[in-house]
């Protein structure tokens, strides 16, 4: 039979290294993962204990938008960490982040509608856009930016809609509260829709990420349980709307999905309360980091913007390779680390770009730089 058009996607890089990499393991091989942003904890245990005592009762259907009581925690979240009054009414638990992106491009935009990406970005954007019939518009971005688009490209590009990242994957790199308002405001004057991913919020180091809602009610926050709260699998995100797209939302959620996992909800609930266990978790990650902008720098991995947040470095390997997927398929079989190749990230530059994430053990953090020193010796230039 015929396939549809809205299938014609390309393949999550990521996703295909970690096969490769799940196929070396099986033959016997000891891979260390670089390549996925997975933290390598898992949930909060008092959390999966209080979700312990939870399964005695049934859980079947939520409402649509959440339990009531997971709604009103996020709110009380965005008063705790920025300082931002929210109608729980305008949370919307949805099927991790990756749901609350179809549900923001299904409820805000039309067909062929002009949404753009500051390249590189995380590369599912551009794919889920594809699949529901818009169109993707990539505004590359350089290291001057640190990789953030600017209020400029929104007009230049006549855009329809804006995504935003911050903290950003691949690069970890953020905007301020300045740069954000500036962005939101050029949405508003050419009436472009601006979705801000904040996926990432709570992993920073140096300086706390702003939330787009700090500057502006005109956009749809995405967040998640998946990184900062380490729920990977579980696939519980939420997402913040306008007060009058509520119902809309709410539409398209009760068809598209019904509701997301009430056990993974319940889990969100109690994770949230897990600030102790949470903070050490970045407390790795930060180490983690400092292991990693060190020990790329030491093995020939120079050029890349330090991260703001986040777990990951992306950097530039032009001066090795313009081959990343092929370098990226070396460094496995010949030191048995796994890496990004950029073009998940960036197709038009991404194969001069490698993406290293520190989300896993230190420990492994620390024999992943060590074999891959030993992999560039006689490679530096």
């Amino acid at each position: 039979m015929k396939l549809s058009n809205r299938g014609d996607v390309d393949p999550f890089i990521v996703m295909d290294v970690m096969e490769a990499a799940r196929k070396a393991e099986a033959a016997g091989r000891h891979i260390i993962h670089m390549e996925v942003g997975q933290p390598g904890t898992g949930a909060p245990e008092a959390a999966k204990a209080k979700l312990i005592a939870d399964m005695a009762d049934p859980l079947g259907y939520t409402v649509a938008l959440g339990l009531p009581e997971l709604k009103d925690r996020i709110a009380q979240h965005y008063a705790d960490w920025y300082g931002v009054t929210l109608d729980p009414a305008r949370v919307v638990i949805t099927s991790g982040a990756s749901g609350a992106f179809l549900l923001a491009f299904s409820a805000l935009f039309d067909n062929d509608a002009r949404v753009g990406l500051g390249t590189p970005c995380y590369p599912s954007y551009r794919q889920i856009l594809k699949a529901v019939g818009l169109s993707p518009i990539d505004i590359p971005t350089t290291f001057q930016q640190r990789f953030q688009p600017r209020p400029s490209d929104v007009a230049d590009h006549t855009l329809d809609g804006l995504i935003i990242a911050s903290p950003a994957n691949p690069t970890g790199t953020m905007l301020d509260q300045d740069g954000l308002a500036a962005l939101a405001g050029a949405c508003q004057v050419q009436g472009a829709a601006l979705i801000s991913d904040e996926i990432y919020h709570g992993i920073d180091y140096d300086t706390a990420p702003v939330s787009a809602l700090q500057v502006t009610d005109d956009v749809y926050v995405v967040n998640s349980f998946s990184k900062y709260f380490s729920m990977t699998g579980w696939r519980v995100g939420w997402m913040i709307v306008p007060q009058d797209h509520v119902r809309q939302v709410e539409r398209l959620a009760q068809n598209m999905f019904i509701c997301a996992p009430h056990a993974a909800q319940r889990l969100a609930l109690h994770a949230m309360d897990c600030s102790d266990e949470l903070e050490a978790n970045k407390a790795v990650y930060k180490a983690n980091r400092d292991l990693m902008i060190a020990g790329l720098q030491a093995a020939g991995f120079t050029r890349f913007a330090p991260p703001d947040g986040a777990f990951y470095v992306y950097v530039d390997i032009s001066e090795y390779t313009d081959d990343a997927l092929g370098f990226a398929a070396m460094i496995l079989e010949q030191a048995g680390v796994a890496v990004t190749p950029g073009l998940d990230f960036d197709a038009a530059r991404g194969h001069h770009w490698l993406r290293f994430s520190y989300a896993r053990a230190t420990v492994d953090i620390t024999e992943g730089l060590a074999r891959l020193a030993q992999f560039m010796q006689g490679r530096q230039v």
